[in-house]
């Protein structure tokens, strides 16, 4: 019987991932700020081992900052220091042990001008002052994302320390047994932000025109490339547009990926939107396939795709179409940890459940 696409391994350098469902990242703002900050914890083994359990072939980690200052929470994650890297350890072991094959990449981030905020749930919102363990952001310019704190423009010196940063976090990544490793330069966070003629005015070799753009995104390919094992794939999440000139925004972010695939980068995950506070998005089930499909097109390098992608079916013909190489859940599998299980049996699949629970009858749950 014919494999689905859905279920067709992925080979990036020598790291081969049993098949094309992944899992996005999701941030759980779920770290103790006081006692731990970006320290992972048990909610943090159990959200992200469920995934294994259920039959992912690849997890992807929340945004994962690589210095304090890179939080999007006081709450987020992080991999800063030797205590982040042992409680990631621990996850991992138990993702690869527990898992049916399964492979985890930590999404390692910046969150620049809109670091250091409340998280979603709470009954505040915007910056987090020091008071209450935030911080002073920094970012390509002063220019305030709407509502937030204004941060300050970064001097010469701190850009090339977070690239250094990128890089230490990386080789702790590496020690923390993690498979790949994704860069953060999505959402309008600090390297989309630099990315973007619509935050970065800088008028420096940092800025300026698309090269000085794309320095910053570039010189922390190069550094984390250049710390991982040659063997080891490197992914990037890209804002493919932020809905304003979206064609403009199509060009230039296929050029860039060219470039990025040319340093280093082996599969680019394409989402959009994040320097905009209401961008004007066009919703609806898959809306952001044709985005990688495009990028995919126009660069040959491989793509994953995300957003409200939900039913098995779709994410099938996703793939059988050319639009991805990869499609990430997220939503769906926080309200189904066990997507994959369902859609191998949707799709006429035998995918492998794990041992304890393999007295279940699929035929008798789905």
């Amino acid at each position: 019987m014919t494999v689905p696409a859905l279920f067709e391994p992925l080979t990036l350098r020598d790291l081969t991932v049993a098949h094309r469902g992944w899992v996005a990242p999701m941030c759980q703002y779920s770290c103790d700020p006081v006692e731990a900050p970006g320290v992972p914890t048990d909610w943090h083994l159990v959200h992200l081992g469920g995934f294994a359990v259920g039959g992912a072939a690849m997890i992807i980690t929340e945004a994962t900052a690589v210095n304090p200052e890179g939080r999007i929470s006081p709450q987020d994650t992080g991999i800063w220091n030797d205590e982040q890297a042992a409680a990631w350890r621990r996850i991992v072991e138990f993702v690869h042990s527990h898992g049916i094959d399964a492979k985890i990449g930590v999404q390692l981030a910046h969150a620049g001008r809109k670091a250091s905020t409340y998280p979603p749930f709470a009954d505040r919102h915007g910056s987090v002052p020091v008071s209450e363990h935030g911080w002073a952001t920094l970012a390509p310019t002063d220019a305030a994302f709407d509502g937030y704190a204004a941060p300050s423009a970064m001097t010469e010196d701190q850009i090339l320390a977070v690239v250094d940063d990128f890089a230490a976090a990386a080789a702790r990544a590496v020690d923390a047994g993690f498979d790949t490793v994704e860069l953060h330069a999505a959402h309008g966070y600090l390297l989309h932000e630099f990315l973007s003629p619509l935050v970065n005015d800088r008028a420096d070799g940092w800025g300026g025109n698309d090269e000085g753009r794309m320095r910053l995104p570039l010189a922390v390919i190069d550094a984390v490339r250049a710390t991982l094992p040659d063997g080891m794939p490197l992914l990037m999440r890209i804002s493919a547009s932020d809905w304003e000139d979206i064609e403009a925004d199509l060009t230039f972010s296929s050029r860039f990926v060219s470039l990025a695939h040319e340093h280093g980068v082996d599969l680019v995950d394409v989402s959009s939107a994040g320097n905009l506070a209401a961008p004007k998005v066009r919703g609806g089930a898959g809306y952001q396939t044709g985005f990688a499909e495009r990028i995919r097109r126009d660069t040959k390098v491989p793509t994953s795709t995300v957003g409200m992608i939900t039913d098995p079916v779709q994410a099938e013909h996703i793939l059988l179409s050319g639009q991805a190489d990869v499609v990430t859940i997220a939503r769906a599998a926080l309200a189904d940890p066990r997507w994959w299980l369902r859609a191998a049996h949707r799709l006429g699949h035998d995918l492998t459940w794990v041992p304890q629970y393999q007295r279940v009858s699929p035929s008798r749950v789905y």
